[in-house]
């Protein structure tokens, strides 16, 4: 077992970034996540950041000075107006998407939407037609797709040294402090809609579209937060894999754990995902890969970087790429219908009480 990062694994975590980055970028919502996660990742990657618009005005003046963009903007048409901005990166609320997109759309700007991409799937589907027909790219801050772990898992698949799939586990058991955001508390929707889709995205990345989804969903009976807090998901494919996605969310043990698991007929995977135990700041994920017959592969380490910022130069240096090329980008509107189609398959789930399909999710 050694200690140092295979090549393809080395490669699979390099910072990619398409030929022009040079697009001005300015952001509608100027919260937590945009100044801990977007712009730390944009400026380490070199990205043209103009300035910002947010309903709170002293919340905007606060990011652009606090790392040193250009511009603040009165208004959303100001921000529009502005022939320097050519990408809109809007980070609000689920249930303010809609409209916000609507308007970029008029303007002819590009746009990066936060996840989850809409609370309500008609809308998400309707978005994407819009920007379809204008000519538009819409992507999703689905940014866990450039997480290490999923990266290296990736790269392992592709080389073949997992050979068949045979099991698949997520298994998260934190404290979270839903406190930090008290509009996230009041959701009903809360566990799945608003954590769990990072891993229903980033498997849905890796594996596929599942047949099936059962789920089932909890609270803790002392919690303030009105929506589930503890949920156990599975996800089946025609090919016969199962994977298991069990999260808690007031876990006050210290014996608190991320683990992400692949169990091939030729090799495991076993890692962490380093942002859950100590949300933001967190660690680095690690990974242990085993070769069941070749054991010159085997490797144990810390993987470099950190989910949050790192992996958030991922979808829009994809989005830049797909205006270049006129391809999608990898967290498209169009794609990320699919993950919103297991999320709304697990509530569903949960309140039907029977395991269903996502393809039963329409507009």
């Amino acid at each position: 077992m050694t200690n140092a990062l295979p090549p393809l694994i080395q490669s699979a975590l390099e910072r990619k970034l398409p030929p022009k980055i040079d697009y001005g970028i300015a952001f509608v919502g100027c919260g937590g996540i945009v100044n801990y996660g977007h712009i730390p990742a944009y400026k380490a990657s070199g990205f043209n950041l103009i300035g910002g618009y947010d309903i709170n005005r002293e919340a905007a003046e606060q990011t652009v000075k606090t790392h040193g963009l250009k511009k603040v903007y009165g208004s959303l048409d100001e921000l529009l107006a502005d022939p320097a901005v050519e990408i809109v990166d809007i980070a609000v609320m689920a249930w303010s998407q809609f409209e916000i997109v609507q308007r970029v759309i008029a303007a002819k700007k590009h746009m990066l939407c936060q996840k989850p991409f809409s609370d309500k799937y008609a809308e998400a589907v309707k978005m994407v037609e819009l920007a379809r027909e204008a000519g538009l790219k819409i992507a999703v801050h689905q940014q866990f797709r450039w997480g290490q772990i999923i990266r290296a898992a990736k790269a392992i698949m592709e080389a073949g040294w997992l050979g068949a799939l045979l099991d698949v586990q997520v298994q998260v058991s934190i404290m979270t402090p839903w406190d930090m955001w008290p509009w996230l508390a009041e959701q009903s929707r809360l566990e799945v809609l608003y954590h769990s889709i990072h891993y229903l995205d980033a498997l849905r990345f890796l594996f596929g579209d599942p047949a099936l989804v059962t789920s089932r969903h909890t609270k803790n009976p002392a919690q303030k937060a009105k929506g589930e807090t503890k949920t156990i998901t599975v996800l089946e494919y025609e090919s016969g894999l199962q994977i298991l996605i069990a999260v808690c969310h007031y876990d006050w043990s210290p014996g608190l754990y991320s683990i992400f698991r692949v169990l091939g007929t030729e090799g495991l995977i076993e890692g962490t995902i380093g942002t859950n135990y100590d949300y933001p700041h967190g660690r680095s994920d690690t990974i242990k890969f085993t070769s069941r017959s070749e054991p010159s592969r085997n490797f144990e380490a810390t993987l470099p970087g950190r989910w949050i910022p790192d992996a958030f130069y991922g979808p829009m240096a994809s989005q830049m790429e797909a205006i270049q090329t006129g391809n999608e980008p990898l967290t498209s509107g169009a794609d990320n219908l699919g993950t919103l189609r297991v999320v709304e398959a697990s509530y569903r789930s949960m309140a039907d009480g029977r395991s269903v399909a996502p393809s039963e999710i329409t507009a």
